[in-house]
């Protein structure tokens, strides 16, 4: 375990103005964990401070476990060029959660919470152009959520006859089928290379 980041984890927590809630080392990294309300003191001490400065956000999302109460980890990773660290901040959110933007600190930020709006329905409050980026505007849902269907609501797909791009629900009807076998190919006679299996079967007999 580096000491280096034992020494910055007791530094933090020493440190009122940083405003976490807690430490711990991890696969040899640092986790601070903080509230919303005091995310951005937080983001903005570990940027400025002499004994930290992580100036560069690398990246920025969240991870869904609906079921806990607080069903979002939210996460960002920041980066120290000066002494070569990593440290990641995390803080738990609710599913109607409001979290401040960070953009005012890092202008990474504004890519990485449009992209946990699109796939996680976070909302980042005065964010400045919070709107969808991978998905269609009129798309329903968040994709990376765990509550998400895999086939998705609707389907989009070109009509010819209408000259256009539509949107249906998705259909998936389709049989009950129950195999009474545990693979399809089993229980199938003459498959190709049986023969080979039967001679070997009497030569081992033999």
């Amino acid at each position: 375990m580096s000491q280096s980041l034992i020494d910055l984890g007791e530094y933090l927590q020493g440190s009122p103005a940083a405003g976490v809630s807690s430490t711990e080392i991890r696969n040899e990294e640092l986790i601070v964990w903080t509230t919303a309300d005091r995310l951005l003191s937080l983001l903005k001490f570990l940027r400025d401070d002499q004994n930290c400065q992580f100036r560069q956000l690398v990246d920025m999302t969240a991870v869904d476990f609906p079921q806990r109460e607080e069903r979002f980890e939210v996460v960002y990773l920041l980066l120290s060029l000066k002494s070569n660290q990593r440290i990641t901040v995390k803080l738990p959110a609710v599913d109607d959660a409001v979290i401040p933007s960070a953009a005012g600190l890092f202008s990474s930020a504004i890519w990485y919470e449009r992209e946990a709006w699109d796939m996680f329905g976070i909302f980042f409050d005065d964010h400045p152009d919070l709107r969808r980026m991978l998905c269609d505007y009129g798309f329903e849902g968040h994709p990376l959520r765990k509550d998400f269907p895999l086939t998705g609501y609707t389907e989009v797909r070109y009509d010819q006859t209408q000259r256009r791009v539509v949107y249906e629900p998705v259909k998936l009807a389709q049989e009950f089928r129950n195999f009474d076998f545990p693979s399809p190919w089993e229980g199938m006679l003459n498959l190709p290379g049986d023969e080979k299996a039967e001679k070997q079967d009497e030569g081992g007999a033999a």
